[in-house]
């Protein structure tokens, strides 16, 4: 291989790894998470790419618990979805940024 193929070379790896980077976030953004508290009272629907796409609250937390109980379970379940979907995004995006450094 010629010394001045050597960038070349380099530069379409980095674009072919790009590529594979860019069409892993767009599937990731597809896929979804729950989080859940009070055991499964409110569940949060957040996408692989950390969007918010839905809350569920069962209507008898209100009457059982209070809203402070309320804000507490929906607070948990934002955090259980969050690191549900860091998790995915690690394991989708892992092995491809591996490729970066």
């Amino acid at each position: 291989m010629a010394k001045g193929n050597l960038p070349e070379n380099m530069l379409k790896q980095f674009q072919q790894m790009q590529s594979e980077m860019l069409k892993a976030q767009s599937e990731l953004a597809k896929e979804t998470v729950v989080g859940t508290a009070g055991g499964g009272t409110v569940r949060i629907t957040l996408s692989g790419d950390q969007r918010c796409l839905g809350v569920e609250i069962d209507p008898g937390a209100i009457q059982d618990g209070g809203v402070e109980m309320l804000q507490d379970m929906v607070l948990a379940a934002c955090n259980d979805a969050l690191e549900k979907s860091r998790k995915l995004a690690l394991d989708r995006l892992g092995p491809l940024s591996a490729n970066f450094g």
